[in-house]
């Protein structure tokens, strides 16, 4: 006959661990919270760049990607974001830059346009750097120097201490610009370097400055300082106080040859991104410079400077044989330079 199990003892299923089987247990719970932990953190470790080795712990950081410039998709290009190697940019990294280079020739007012651009604070042009022989000596050199500029790595006096917007430097046709034209407008287009051109168009005007100005490199008229460039009406005076004679049988010849020289670079570079300013009228109206600052895409300021003209007003009172200069020049496609100011 079964028993009823009715008359068991209440507790009579009940199991009764030991201590020590209670003890074991929380321990292997334990192990398995660390083990998931560990697991935990070494996922998140990775996704964050973290890794162990051996012990230390070697930290790789990774920048946050610079936010995408709201601009046109043919703009791209022309943005970025350069890295130096002398000094890091810090609160500036995500500031955009672009490039730019002032294709121009001597005496073309090339001198007192860079003073209105660093005049600017997000613009640094850094002078007439090709003049050195040894950065043009070939493609390598040119390049070479082309990249410390335009990364940010080429310190001057137009090193600006708030964030870079525009970096470039005057580059003057006769600098191997010509010579190496090939390589040096597929490198404008692979770097996303905009050219500006900057030329005068009374080109006798441009020669009694050359003239003048390779006098004084000898004479230096300036307290024996040779000076391409003045500050002061009184340094302007004394400058314009030589006046050259003019060669007027090479006259003509040589206005064509800096005329073709001129259509041949804007030929060369036609297929970058440029503008075309001519010095002439940005002395007679400085709101010319605004389309240079919307091409350089920085913000619109007034722009000064400091330089002084040394030759104004009329060409006759510059020239010893001005005469003989007009005699030669009228009839012919360059009498127009005769008259024309600035």
């Amino acid at each position: 006959m079964a028993e009823d199990p009715s008359f068991l003892p209440k507790d009579g299923f009940v199991l009764k661990l030991p201590k020590k089987s209670s003890l074991v247990l929380r321990m292997v719970v334990l192990l398995f919270v660390m083990v998931c932990a560990v697991y935990i953190c070494s996922i998140c470790l990775k996704q964050i760049g973290v890794s162990p080795n051996y012990g230390f712990l070697n930290v790789e950081v990774f920048e946050r990607p610079c936010p995408e410039p709201n601009i046109e998709p043919w703009d791209i290009p022309f943005v970025h974001y350069p890295k130096p190697k002398t000094y890091n940019r810090d609160e500036c990294s995500c500031h955009p830059v672009r490039y730019f280079a002032i294709l121009s020739m001597q005496r073309s007012g090339s001198g007192w346009f860079e003073t209105l651009l660093n005049n600017h604070t997000n613009i640094s042009s850094n002078g007439e750097i090709f003049s050195v022989k040894d950065r043009r000596a070939n493609v390598s050199t040119i390049f070479e120097t082309l990249d410390k500029v335009y990364n940010l790595d080429w310190l001057s006096s137009a090193s600006k201490n708030e964030c870079t917007s525009a970096v470039g430097f005057k580059w003057m046709l006769n600098q191997g610009l010509m010579k190496h034209h090939e390589e040096i407008v597929e490198y404008f287009k692979t770097r996303g370097v905009s050219a500006i051109f900057l030329f005068r168009k009374n080109l006798l005007r441009r020669m009694i400055s050359v003239l003048a100005n390779s006098y004084d490199r000898d004479a230096k008229l300036l307290n024996g300082t040779h000076k391409s460039h003045t500050h002061s009406a009184k340094e302007a005076e004394i400058l314009a106080g030589y006046k050259p004679m003019i060669n007027t049988t090479l006259l003509i010849n040589e206005l064509k040859q800096i005329q073709e020289m001129t259509l041949k670079a804007l030929a060369y570079f036609n297929t970058t991104r440029h503008i075309l300013v001519y010095y002439e009228d940005v002395v007679k109206n400085l709101t010319r410079l605004d389309d240079v600052q919307e091409f350089l895409k920085v913000p619109k300021r007034k722009l000064k400077s400091k330089q002084v003209k040394i030759h104004g007003g009329s060409l006759s009172q510059h020239v010893q044989n001005w005469e003989e200069v007009q005699t030669t020049l009228k009839g012919t496609n360059f009498e127009n330079f005769l008259r024309q100011e600035f």
